[in-house]
């Protein structure tokens, strides 16, 4: 306890030192934390074995609409009831909801294996395309497999193109010089839309439409600059963010950067509902967390899928052959699904493309994933969590 409040009073200290804006420093300072140390004594857990203590730092409990989800539908996405769920906000962050992992167990496989195997695919548009042609990327998995697998036991294989691959767009194409538009689009998967849809609707928002989304592939070593999502048409909606793999520090801060933010950590399965208020506040994630005893996998993606699934259930078969490719993967990497509506339902885009102010944006260009040993030229990334 005395840790954790020294922690705080130093990030605090920190904050209001004269020099950069209040999110940079800390963004900085958890850059550079070192896992395990009293560094991270401030990051709230979530997903504490007790959940946060009643009266911690700015947590409070969250209510979900438990009727509107059922049973069967949960299941069917490979959720626990909403019954079960766990869900959480933060005092001064209206809107914010976390929900720590509400997966069934072994569920995850299958979402982790759509990001790397079937999402990855063409028509979908990822960062590689800037840099190779459409044959060249055509299948990543197909490409990347063997080399995964091999890293079991050479760790000194050259990088596949998955771990190569920083974003995917589904459903609308997010263009990071005209944002949205109608001109690209690819179906969105139904799977991950009815998931997104569950969600949603658990966290009172009915008739949420999954429209748009982007998937991160964070190294070890990426990061997510500081800035605020605002490129959808309707801000009315919320945002949906789903993590796997390697833990990660999230920072939620104001509507302006000298507002100091609140750090947590994004464990795998874990889910943040952005809405209302802070639906459009500053945030990053500065740090992607190694696993405590080296090369692992989270305890949660040790339970393997069930053999037998039900005959309407939206979860396919996971081989073991295909979770050695995911579990090599996500040894040192993280992904993360952001969703999206982008259209309110009576809505169309705009003949003109529409294009953020500056004041949309970060003018420091940190706004993008980025690694410090990225063998493909760095893309810009759209802002996600």
């Amino acid at each position: 306890m005395g840790k954790m409040a020294a922690a705080v009073s130093s990030m605090a200290t920190l904050a209001t030192e004269p020099g950069e804006d209040a999110f940079r420093k800390l963004f900085r300072f958890y850059r550079q934390s070192r896992p395990g140390s009293a560094d991270l004594g401030g990051v709230i857990d979530f997903s504490a074995a007790r959940g946060p203590r009643p009266g911690a730092i700015k947590v409070v409990r969250s209510q979900l609409n438990v009727s509107s989800v059922s049973e069967h539908d949960a299941c069917r996405a490979g959720l626990q009831p909403v019954s079960k769920w766990q869900a959480y906000g933060l005092e001064g962050y209206p809107g914010f909801i976390f929900i720590p992992n509400p997966f069934l167990p072994g569920y995850q496989w299958h979402w982790v294996k759509q990001c790397l195997k079937l999402y990855s695919q063409k028509p979908n548009v990822c960062n590689l395309d800037k840099h190779m042609t459409k044959e060249e990327t055509q299948n990543l998995w197909e490409q990347s497999k063997e080399l995964l697998r091999c890293k079991e036991v050479n760790k000194r294989k050259p990088r596949s193109l998955l771990e190569k691959l920083r974003w995917v767009t589904l459903g609308y194409h997010y263009n990071w010089d005209s944002k949205y538009s109608a001109d690209h689009y690819t179906p969105f998967p139904s799977d991950l839309a009815f998931l997104s849809e569950q969600v949603a609707a658990a966290c009172g928002f009915q008739g949420f439409r999954a429209e748009a989304g982007i998937l991160n592939y964070y190294r070890l070593d990426s990061t997510l600059g500081i800035h605020v999502d605002r490129s959808e048409l309707d801000h009315s909606k919320p945002l949906l963010s789903f993590s796997f793999g390697q833990s990660a520090i999230f920072l939620l801060g104001g509507l302006k950067r000298d507002e100091a933010p609140t750090a947590m950590f994004m464990h795998s399965g874990d889910i943040m509902v952005m809405s209302g208020f802070s639906r459009l506040l500053n945030h990053a994630v500065p740090r992607v967390l190694p696993h405590p005893g080296g090369e692992g996998l989270p305890h949660c993606l040790e339970t393997s899928l069930p053999a037998v699934l039900p005959k309407d259930s939206l979860i396919e078969p996971c081989s073991v052959e295909d979770w050695q490719v995911c579990a090599s993967y996500l040894k040192t990497a993280r992904v993360n699904m952001t969703i999206r509506q982008v259209l309110a339902p009576d809505q169309a885009f705009p003949l003109d493309p529409v294009e953020e102010t500056k004041g949309d944006i970060t003018t420091d260009g940190s706004c993008h994933l980025d690694d410090q040993r990225s063998q493909v030229k760095r893309a810009r990334l759209s802002p996600d969590s």
